[in-house]
């Protein structure tokens, strides 16, 4: 099981050779054929290794780091060093100088998941400053709670597809339904069914409408309003406008299961601060004519209506304010609880909304508690990293960041999910050490000081499964672990031995023990809802066992049908359209209903007059995140072995560039290097460039210096989206791009550092 998808393996040498599908899977991704190859790819973590400025010249802040000699060392002396650094650093400074970091998805599976490895490890070990939210969803995770009371039900417990083929009418996607973005769920997928149920919908006579500066944000036939990027919230306060004004909003829905929103028709109106947010002022900012705009509302007051917003919405500045106006506008057409009606958030995001839960618990690695109370918002690293003791506010508290000496990261690429990689760099300079766990040399691994080479999903056994995909997985190897890489299970196994509390943390299993223990928890759960499952053995021979599903689900649904006894978990009980309680933080970019802020980066401001074309830093079609760039179906998409960057042919031609040219991409922040696509199903003035394309400095020792590979985020600013949530803001950035004139320099983001024997 990958993210990506459920597959058999061939292998040959120690080496994956060929991937199969599942079988079963109706639209099986092309990411899986980044797995062939992979495993001993030169860009492998072959042992253990320590930075030489670290190793000679003992913990603290170094600037070398990403730019340093590493030097080759015996798991024995690994555990001795990693051991000792982080019982000096708890000595001196205690538990809160840890930094939990390990973002990301690492790897699937229910045992080896590497943040559950560490945070348990951590947790035994006294505790660690954690990070909250996720960079995908740090606005969303925030505001829904305090608007609808839950967050992860959006998506768990969201519409499901087949109801949405069989009862929509009119699906308005607010960033589309990018099916790329379906091949993927966090903990792995057995199908894919987004591209079925589009077109079930539309055989049966429903509409798709799709907003969104890129006319592929959807599969297949739909209706493209193609909006100046940034301006969603507006068209979306337009359409309220029209349903408020013409009689069309549902007053006994708003009545009845809202709170609050007589104050947001104030603001919607005008009669607030004399300005009516109708479809001529939405034009203005969106570019989208006024008579689209009513047109619009209109159909939508018609018939049964989904009103979708991606997550790629409120990876911005203010990003708080889509979803928000987003569940507002569904209030008003009153079709929440409907089915085929109401709210859905991040269909065409991941491949989890529409996808039916299972109704038991998921077997989970217990980590405990963590005795630390300190955390920061997850997008907030550098800020916690260069200014210890700085006074922040973060969701209506005021916080501390701490004084943090040693970063232990696992699982993730900070490189991919950050922006402002200079300032990143810079805050990465500060900490007296910082350890990583990583199969390969990725740029955070470039970084560490102390490198523990892990082992890949292909070479370790362990089970899979996810809240919405209906099999549980034997993931069994697919070759021996490489080099002298290990578990990250074994490796703290042995660190938690050396501290003193290492029967504490194996609890006398080894891994293989363990993954029977979690699918006997599992097993227990199956049982006791009254469903059946094999004994361990049989399943392991079977390879997976299918579960139970909810089926049909409509997204709020029990509390469209009695909403006093299945109240939602907000102050009123309602969708909360006004928060008393956001309106009392006094935030002056959060206010207590949807509101319209304008954009920093956006082509309607000033900043547009320095650099004029708006950049996109999507999700790619062709991996997960960062994952396997290296891989056959990433690296097929490179232009002159960079990371492709789309631009309308009218701004290419206006700056002489043409297809397959390397260009430089630019801003005030800093400058990467990509290869032209020309597509006219941009926007004009909107180019668009995927992250993850790994980090590769021209000159490593300099912070600022240009990416040759195409990593968007040296260009991205690192702000929150508002004091509200703090949440990423990678998405949307202002650029100029031009064709690169002279050499071409290589990529070398996949060459290891030079790694010396141990003196």
């Amino acid at each position: 099981m990958a993210h990506w998808g459920m597959f058999e393996a061939e292998s040959a040498n120690g080496e994956v050779t060929a991937v199969h599908p599942f079988a079963g899977d109706a639209d099986p991704s092309p990411i899986l054929e980044n797995a062939v190859g992979s495993v001993r790819h030169r860009s492998r973590v072959t042992g253990p290794a320590v930075r030489r400025g670290w190793l000679e010249g003992g913990p603290g802040p170094s600037d070398r780091r990403g730019a340093d000699d590493f030097v080759a060392v015996s798991w024995d002396e690994l555990t001795e060093l990693l051991a000792g650094e982080l019982r000096r650093v708890v000595d001196r400074h205690g538990n809160r100088a840890i930094f939990g970091g390990s973002y990301g998805w690492s790897a699937p599976g229910r045992f080896h998941h590497a943040q559950s490895q560490v945070h348990r490890f951590l947790k035994q070990f006294g505790g660690y400053t954690r990070s909250e939210n996720s960079y995908s969803l740090g606005a969303t995770s925030v505001i829904m709670p305090r608007v609808m009371g839950t967050h992860w039900k959006l998506f768990a417990r969201s519409t499901n597809w087949d109801v949405i083929a069989r009862e929509t009418d009119l699906m308005v996607c607010f960033g589309g339904v990018p099916l790329k973005n379906t091949a993927v769920n966090d903990g792995g997928t057995s199908n894919h069914p987004t591209r079925g149920a589009l077109d079930a919908l539309r055989a049966r006579g429903g509409r798709i409408v799709t907003i969104s500066p890129l006319r592929d944000d959807v599969h297949g036939d739909a209706r493209w309003l193609a909006p100046r990027p940034g301006s969603d919230v507006a068209i979306m306060l337009a359409l309220g406008h029209v349903l408020a004004t013409e009689d069309l909003a549902d007053r006994a829905f708003l009545d009845r299961y809202t709170v609050g929103y007589d104050k947001f028709e104030d603001y919607l109106l005008g009669r607030s601060d004399g300005v009516a947010k109708d479809p001529a002022w939405a034009e203005g900012l969106s570019g989208i004519p006024a008579a689209t705009i009513a047109d619009l509302a209109r159909q939508m007051a018609s018939g049964r209506t989904l009103v979708t917003v991606t997550w790629s919405l409120q990876r911005v500045r203010h990003g708080e304010q889509a979803p928000w106006a987003g569940i507002t506008l569904a209030a008003m057409l009153g079709q929440i609880g409907l089915p085929g009606g109401g709210f859905g958030h991040g269909y065409g995001s991941m491949n989890e909304p529409g996808l039916a839960p299972v109704p038991y618990p998921l077997p989970t690695l217990f980590q405990g508690q963590n005795p630390v109370s300190e955390s920061i918002p997850v997008a907030a690293i550098s800020d916690l990293l260069l200014h210890p003791g700085e006074r922040y506010d973060y969701n209506g508290e005021t916080r501390t960041f701490p004084d943090i000496r040693l970063v232990y990261w696992a699982g993730g690429n900070p490189f991919h999910h950050h922006q402002d990689l200079g300032r990143l760099r810079r805050a990465l300079s500060r900490p007296d050490t910082i350890v990583v766990h990583d199969p390969y040399w990725t740029p955070m691994a470039k970084h560490a000081d102390i490198v523990v080479p892990s082992t890949t999903s292909l070479e370790r056994n362990d089970l899979s499964c996810t809240r919405n995909d209906p099999l549980m997985v034997a993931m069994q190897a697919a070759v021996p672990p490489y080099a002298d890489a290990r578990d990250d299970y074994d490796t703290f196994a042995a660190l938690a031995r050396r501290l003193g509390f290492g029967a504490q943390f194996t609890e006398g299993r080894t891994s293989a023990e363990w993954i029977e223990h979690l699918y006997e928890q599992w097993r227990g759960f199956v049982r006791a809802d009254g469903g059946e499952a094999p004994q361990f053995d049989e399943f392991w021979a079977r390879g997976h066992v299918r579960m139970r599903t909810e089926d049909g689900l409509t997204l709020l649904e029990d509390f469209r049908a009695d909403p006093e006894r299945n109240a939602l978990r907000t102050p009123s009980g309602k969708i909360e359209i006004f928060s008393s309680d956001i309106d009392g933080f006094g935030y002056d970019d959060c206010a207590g209903h949807p509101t319209w802020y304008e954009p920093q980066e956006w082509l309607g401001g000033r900043r547009a007059e320095q650099f004029p074309l708006h950049m996109i830093a999507n999700q790619p079609k062709t991996r997960l995140h960062s994952q396997l760039d290296h891989g056959a179906t990433s690296q097929a998409s490179k232009i002159q072995g960079r990371e492709p960057i789309r631009l309308h042919p009218d701004d290419a031609a206006a700056r002489g560039i043409a297809a397959g040219d390397v260009v430089r991409v630019f801003n005030d922040r800093g400058a990467c290097l990509a290869g032209a696509v020309l597509d006219d199903g941009l926007l004009v003035g909107v180019v668009q460039l995927s992250t993850g394309a790994w980090y590769d400095p021209l000159d490593p020792s300099d912070p600022n210096s240009m990416c040759v590979h195409g990593n968007p985020n040296v260009l991205t600013p690192d702000v929150g989206t508002s004091r509200l949530a703090r949440g990423s803001t990678g998405q949307h950035v202002l650029v100029e791009v031009e064709r690169f004139e002279g050499e071409v320099p290589p990529i070398r983001a996949y060459e290891p550092p030079t790694v010396r024997s141990h003196m």
